[in-house]
């Protein structure tokens, strides 16, 4: 059963073997967005720029350029050649005679018209250009990125997850988001996130995520199967990082662990307890989501241990120490494993956002 699953899960096109331009659509690197009025107000204004430039080059050059009735050329007629010229029109009542003239439309005015067109096809250019800048940010991105954690699922388990993390003090840079919808890829993308369109069922989706480097992994999914499976290979590929997984139902918890998973959230029996104890003392169940919102309020974080608190009761401390960390293992503060505190030691305590 092993053998087949491991298969399954290796069978087909390797996503981290294609080039990095074949990722394209696939993995998306954000970037700060400029308006498009922007964008348009300043083609305008190079598009101007090249056709005034190539008019007073015309114009300089006057004395070289003869009309349909041997005037001489005034500014608005060299302002006229040019634009005929640039927009590759040339009816030919304006033309150069001279050496000189024909010398200047072979290394100036050609170039121009050259750059000029490429303004007025800017739209299939630049969707060019993005390809090749989004698989030059793939390859730069797939070589630097570390520690960072990775986000299954883009639901509302996965996008208050992102929001905790960002609230937080966590970049949106490191932070990787996969789902197979591409409309909540667009609202994560749009949020500064890098995303990964995909099904983290398979090893190679989530090794284009750099889940072999992730500091920690994040399994959101809708269904209790799917979450076992990709914690599963989630801890093959990254046996090092730490896999947080949510589920619907308690009765999967044992899977989750033995797939892998460090810690198992359930979602229904949280919201349950919370709704039972909502009916008779409210203000518990608010305490409790400002301690769960980061943006305001009170928050639970971890610290380490500070040289002159080392030996001394937790309980006793400055801060509110709900809990000690002693060897990866959590101590409630009233336990008497913990009645002091070790160097090594990390402390979970409740902090005023802002500090």
């Amino acid at each position: 059963m092993a053998g087949r699953l491991r298969a399954r899960l290796s069978a087909g096109d390797t996503l981290t073997d294609r080039p990095d331009f074949a990722l394209v659509g696939v993995l998306r690197v954000p970037e700060l967005q400029s308006s498009p009025w922007r964008a348009i107000y300043r083609r305008i204004l190079v598009a101007l720029a090249a056709l005034l430039i190539a008019a007073l080059i015309v114009y300089i050059d006057r004395d070289g350029y003869r009309d349909a009735q041997d005037n001489e050329l005034s500014f608005l007629d060299a302002l006229y050649y040019a634009t005929v010229s640039l927009s590759t029109t040339g009816y030919g009542d304006i033309t150069p005679i001279a050496p000189s003239a024909r010398l200047v439309n072979i290394l100036v005015i050609t170039p121009l018209r050259i750059f000029f067109l490429i303004l007025l096809v800017g739209t299939t250019l630049a969707v060019l250009t993005e390809r090749s800048r989004q698989a030059f940010k793939i390859q730069r991105w797939r070589r630097s990125v570390r520690n960072h954690t990775v986000v299954i699922g883009f639901g509302t388990k996965g996008r208050t997850a992102v929001d905790a993390m960002l609230g937080d003090g966590v970049p949106a840079s490191e932070i990787v988001v996969v789902d197979t919808d591409q409309t909540v890829l667009d609202t994560a993308s749009n949020m500064g996130l890098v995303t990964v369109h995909g099904s983290a069922t398979k090893s190679d989706v989530l090794r284009l995520t750099g889940a072999q480097h992730a500091a920690a992994i994040i399994v959101a999914t809708n269904r209790d199967d799917t979450a076992v499976l990709v914690t599963l290979t989630a801890r093959e590929i990254a046996p090092k990082a730490k896999i947080v997984a949510a589920i619907r139902e308690a009765e999967n918890t044992h899977l989750l662990r033995q797939s892998g998973a460090d810690s198992v959230v359930v979602s229904s029996e949280t919201a349950g307890r919370l709704l039972g104890i909502a009916t008779s003392t409210p203000s518990v169940v608010e305490m409790i989501e400002d301690l769960l919102t980061p943006e305001a309020g009170f928050a639970i974080a971890e610290r380490e241990v500070e040289r002159d608190e080392v030996g001394g009761s937790p309980r006793h401390l400055t801060d509110i120490v709900l809990g000690v960390v002693r060897s990866g293992k959590l101590f409630r503060v009233g336990s008497p494993e913990v009645d002091a505190v070790e160097a090594t030691d990390r402390l979970l305590y409740i902090r005023r956002v802002g500090e």
